[in-house]
């Protein structure tokens, strides 16, 4: 502890033994009881997160789970498309009500409280960051056993936002099979390690096409290197997803949650044992 401490870290920019990750926790709205909170991340853009995180979200309500999609990529939000969601966010002088699927999972992103769904987001990053925060502390998510954050790609402003004020019970990373996108993953798996975040599970999607004449997988991106990836870093779960022409067009029509593939089952499996 430094001399003359304050006990008060948020205002502090001391490095001493006494600051906690705990310290920048902001505290979620009075009536949500969340239960286990899941990153969605990658290095990159344009690698598949958010249909990760919309099929784990699927897979999740249908073994039974309270299940929730946070869509914390504010200038890019894609969650409410893949699940057909048009309409708007309804609040009261408690705070936001998310908004939910077919299926009843519950959703808020930036784009369910918009006039036009198709305004550009064209702000700062402390806005960004602002926002974030206010779909933790000011949405009224009632009973949630799994909550899903979908993050914007990188490492940014938001990316430690989520990390320093949600309790984010571990990190899913999702990657391509390019060589170049496998450092930028060791780059998510090194600030997930910074953040004291564990790494649950790696899925490498567009890992390849299967032919439909044949069966065969092709691998038009390259060998996958998933498998070594997840042995460096010591994570024990990885994933492949094909190149599935039907997945792309349930996400364009919003119909996400009638899709079938057994792809995620493995990680879905992980992260409700590891957080039961």
């Amino acid at each position: 502890m430094v001399e003359n401490c304050s006990h008060n870290c948020e205002g502090c920019t001391e490095n001493c033994s006494e600051r906690t990750k705990e310290s920048f926790l902001e505290k979620p709205n009075e009536m949500s009881h969340i239960k286990k909170v899941i990153g969605v991340v990658s290095g990159k853009g344009g690698v598949g997160k958010s249909l990760v995180t919309s099929l784990l979200a699927v897979l999740s309500r249908r073994q039974g789970y309270k299940t929730a999609i946070m869509d914390a990529d504010i200038t890019g939000p894609s969650i409410p498309k893949a699940f057909g969601l048009h309409g708007h966010a309804e609040a009261s002088e408690w705070g936001l009500f998310p908004v939910k699927t077919a299926a009843g999972i519950g959703v808020m992103s930036l784009n369910l409280l918009m006039k036009n769904e198709t305004d550009p987001v064209v702000w700062r990053g402390p806005l960004i960051s602002g926002a974030v925060k206010q779909f933790w502390t000011d949405v009224i998510w009632g009973d949630v056993d799994y909550m899903f954050i979908d993050m914007p790609p990188g490492t940014g402003d938001v990316a430690l936002t989520v990390f320093q004020s949600i309790p984010v019970d571990g990190i899913v990373i999702v990657a391509s099979p390019q060589e170049l996108v496998g450092m930028i993953v060791e780059k998510a798996v090194n600030m997930a390690k910074m953040m004291d975040v564990p790494v649950l599970a790696l899925v490498e999607n567009m890992s390849y096409i299967t032919c439909p004449d044949c069966g065969k997988e092709i691998h038009v991106f390259g060998k996958s290197h998933i498998d070594e990836i997840a042995k460096k870093h010591g994570v024990e779960t990885a994933a492949r997803m094909p190149i599935d022409p039907a997945l792309a067009a349930a996400c364009d029509a919003g119909t996400i949650e009638s899709f079938n593939g057994a792809w995620l089952d493995g990680v879905l499996e992980k992260l409700t044992t590891e957080n039961k």
